[in-house]
């Protein structure tokens, strides 16, 4: 038996999880199964080549397996998953050429759809700034040329991102900026360089109005949300462990703060999502 979630809001319509780490949850196969209940229809989830890959390369098909047998009797489907492979700033330093090598295989495996997620983070420096900088660039040249779009971590960092974009050159296949935290200018700068816009559990939390203010200002046609679970569970779930089901609070918070249905922002979520991450799935 799968235990259910609080309440959640019904948007009226399927939408997403535009980023998630299925294998940090501790049963990924009842967190797909309450995201479906909750309306989620595709879930996009993390694969840090550096951190135990197999964990979700080898055991995806087993958590959707076994989400199947519960939701089945209940006429629901499984959510679809992408995977978004990368490594994240912190591991830079564990990157070297087989790693990316195998990354360069995995952007033909069909039920990859981005790479990720990857950026630079100048909070924690977990990894020297140099290795950050270098990796960066790799993963968006291997990015444009393979034409997978990318889902971008940036903290502390978002001048230096935004000028390597724009030297590098935005891959075609777009580019996520995930778990934006930031106010409107800076959101206005990305939409500028062509990229879209993901929003995370802070676009709920009382005190990130300059957040929502950011959230006001994107289009339908350039936004998402996610969990990032299982970290952020959004407000009022803070300090429990995320997971996909969630995300529907996300859309619905950005949804208010845009005046607009609920349904709006969940179906534009999920297109943007399908259409960004193409409509492979793994069933």
């Amino acid at each position: 038996m799968v235990e259910s979630l609080p309440a959640l809001p019904d948007l009226g319509v399927p939408s997403v999880d535009a980023h998630a780490h299925l294998a940090m949850l501790e049963d990924p196969a009842a967190a797909l199964v309450r995201a479906s209940r909750a309306g989620i229809a595709l879930v996009a989830t993390v694969v840090d080549l550096t951190e135990s890959p197999e964990a979700t390369l080898g055991g995806l098909e087993g958590w959707m397996s076994a989400a199947g047998r519960y939701l089945e009797p209940e006429g629901l489907a499984v959510p679809e998953v992408r995977l978004i492979v990368g490594w994240h700033p912190h591991n830079a330093s564990a990157g070297d050429d087989a790693l990316f090598a195998r990354l360069r295989e995995l952007a033909a495996d069909p039920r990859v759809g981005g790479f990720g997620e990857l950026g630079l983070d100048f909070h924690y420096d977990h990894s020297p700034r140099d290795d950050q900088r270098a990796w960066f660039r790799r993963h968006l040249e291997l990015a444009r040329e393979v034409g997978l779009p990318v889902e971008i971590h940036l903290r502390e960092a978002h001048d230096e991102g935004l000028a390597l974009l724009r030297e590098v050159g935005v891959p075609e296949a777009g580019c996520i900026i995930h778990c934006f935290t930031e106010g409107p200018e800076l959101a206005e700068r990305f939409l500028e360089l062509g990229c879209h816009i993901s929003f995370a559990g802070p676009v709920t939390f009382k005190k990130a109005e300059a957040l929502r203010e950011a959230a006001r200002i994107v289009p339908l046609d350039r936004l998402l949300v996610e969990t990032d679970c299982p970290f952020l569970a959004p407000h009022p779930y803070r300090g429990r462990p995320n997971e996909p089901a969630f995300a529907v609070l996300n859309a619905a918070t950005v949804a208010d703060v845009k005046g607009v249905a609920h349904a709006e922002v969940a179906a534009a979520a999920l297109e943007n999502a399908r259409t960004l991450f193409g409509r492979r799935h793994v069933r």
